[in-house]
């Protein structure tokens, strides 16, 4: 088993990862009944991609031992209704340096290739945006 969800009232749940005890607090957004105090089960689906892309990435760049550190995902959700789920996802990486063409190739598809990425419906736009420095 990977995690626990508990359900705590008001709109908001509590997961628990069990082999680290982490905890992640969910709220429904404020324009679905919610406090929207904390990341709501769709944003973390949206932060889960351009986290999955980050990580995928890293491991791709510590193969040839390059740096990563630094790079940042901005994320964006654009929900959709009847039925109400989410349309698309923007993620713009803006990486920390340059590389070379072929390296930016490699670390791109790399992104692109992460098990979120692939996992997530077909009909989901996935907006995926790369910013390498000058």
């Amino acid at each position: 088993m990977t995690s626990t969800v508990n359900y705590l009232g008001d709109l908001r749940t509590e997961g628990t990862h069990l082999a680290s005890s982490t905890t992640l607090i969910t709220d429904a957004p404020v324009d679905n009944h919610g406090k929207g105090e904390t990341f709501s089960p769709t944003d973390t689906v949206a932060t889960s991609l351009a986290s999955c892309m980050l990580t995928v990435m890293g491991i791709k760049a510590r193969s040839l031992e390059l740096d990563l550190k630094r790079t940042t995902a901005k994320v964006k959700k654009i929900m959709a209704a009847d039925p109400r789920r989410i349309a698309e996802i923007k993620v713009d990486i803006h990486l920390n340096k340059s590389f070379d063409p072929k390296t930016k190739l490699i670390l791109e598809r790399s992104a692109l290739s992460c098990p979120v990425a692939q996992s997530l419906h077909p009909d989901l736009n996935q907006n995926i945006s790369f910013h390498w420095p000058e």
